[in-house]
């Protein structure tokens, strides 16, 4: 709204406004607001009441609301943003595999890697071996630093742990730390992220293993909120997919997919069938299938640092994407082996030069299109009235600037739940 009523909040009636409230006032102040053709920019401020967002107006804050404030920012030549939302992460697991970027380089096949000791098998034994403590503190530092960057709300999936204890472990590790931290965890559960060893010469049962012991437990303790799997050539085929997606919407489960990274599989259109809240990687989709996604409102997740660091010189079509009325996310794809990073920060650049974003674009796609990614676009994602007060301040004169100049972290505020969580870059 462009306005407030100074009546309606008894200012001068029964006292000054409550010492709660928080003002923050720009002159760039970006809403991300549904339905832009382009990212509304307002010279004004945000009135906050406890954790939510009470007004955003235009013009130079009210006397009278000056003087009753409990808190007043001055973000006058910064850029003010909604919260950022990453939209597909591996924040739970253990392990670290830096060892293997020379073999990389060198042009190792992944294979080759694999029987070395490395690859996700590498991830899944250290995985396996960490306590529910050791877990939660190596992702407690990644969230430290997402939200030094500017992430206010995460999805975490599991999908490291690939048996019943581990990824039960995973998932619970996940939401205590989201009772914990600042940072909001949206939790998925992904035992579908590979078949482990002890499955390998029987698939099926690995699969009849998800469905029938693991999916039950998780949904009954109310451990995940979606299910995703990786639709992928050898990994889990389109049939496999589809019977994970059908027997978790039955237990309730909100679908996922990790589709169509290497070959065209055809998992865009399978997302589209099973009426997925997001589908994400999509490197290789169909122009049927991104027509799907469009029709059938899937968000499509795309990770532009993913293509970057394993080097594959390509990129998901996120104009044509766009072109076609699908609603496009920007995420991390946090994981110890093709995306080591936990900053959104520098995936914007990644976007920029690779998949020839727009700065505002990038935005969209990391705040509202990256709250519909996770079911939480009625509540996070944009600046306006009655939404989650989670905001970020960019030490930057506009948007742009955050994406031009890389690779340092822009942030000198984050206001998280209506507090002053993040300072000078600094966690409060």
């Amino acid at each position: 709204m462009l306005g407030i009523n100074i009546d309606d909040m008894n200012v001068g009636k029964e006292g000054d406004i409550m010492e709660n409230h928080l003002i923050i006032r720009s002159d760039k102040i970006i809403t991300c607001t549904e339905g832009e053709d382009r990212a509304r920019q307002l010279d004004g401020y945000v009135l906050i009441s406890e954790d939510r967002i009470l007004e955003v107006c235009e013009g130079e804050v009210p006397e009278q609301l000056m003087a009753g404030a409990g808190a007043f920012i001055d973000a006058v030549g910064k850029t003010v943003t909604p919260g950022l939302v990453d939209a597909h992460t591996h924040l739970i697991h253990f392990g670290s595999r830096e060892n293997e970027l020379a073999m990389k380089l060198k042009g190792t096949p992944y294979l080759d890697i694999l029987k070395a000791g490395g690859g996700i098998l590498s991830t899944v034994q250290h995985t396996r071996e960490a306590s529910l403590e050791v877990l939660k503190k190596k992702a407690r530092r990644s969230l430290d630093q997402m939200f030094l960057h500017g992430t206010t709300t995460v999805e975490a999936k599991s999908g490291y742990g690939l048996d019943f204890d581990t990824e039960i472990r995973c998932l619970k590790a996940a939401a205590e730390l989201n009772d914990e931290h600042p940072v909001d965890i949206v939790r998925t559960y992904m035992g579908a992220h590979a078949v482990p060893p002890e499955y390998r010469e029987n698939p099926s049962g690995y699969m009849d293993f998800m469905v029938q012991k693991v999916m039950p437990f998780v949904a009954d303790n109310h451990l995940a909120e979606f299910i995703d799997i990786f639709c992928e050539e050898g990994v889990f085929s389109v049939e496999e997919s589809r019977k994970l997606m059908t027997e978790g919407r039955k237990l309730g489960f909100g679908l996922k997919i990790h589709a169509d990274e290497i070959v065209p599989l055809r998992g865009a259109e399978l997302a589209a069938e099973m009426g997925a809240v997001s589908a994400e990687h999509l490197i290789a989709a169909s122009e049927e299938g991104i027509e799907a996604m469009g029709r059938f409102g899937v968000t499509a997740v795309l990770l532009p640092g993913t293509s970057f660091y394993l080097m594959i010189n390509r990129y998901a079509q996120a104009k044509r994407m766009m072109e076609q009325g699908v609603r496009v996310a920007l995420a991390t794809d946090y994981n110890p082996g093709s995306c080591p990073t936990e900053n959104l920060q520098a995936v914007m650049i990644h976007a920029c030069m690779g998949m020839k974003l727009l700065p505002e674009e990038i935005l969209r796609c990391m705040t509202i299109n990256g709250a519909y990614a996770v079911n939480r676009e009625a509540d996070i994602g944009s600046i306006e009235a009655g939404k989650k007060a989670d905001l970020v301040i960019f030490d930057a004169p506009n948007f742009d600037f955050v994406v031009y100049h890389f690779g340092i972290n822009h942030v000198d505020k984050v206001i998280k739940s209506g507090k002053l969580a993040v300072d000078n870059g600094c966690l409060l």
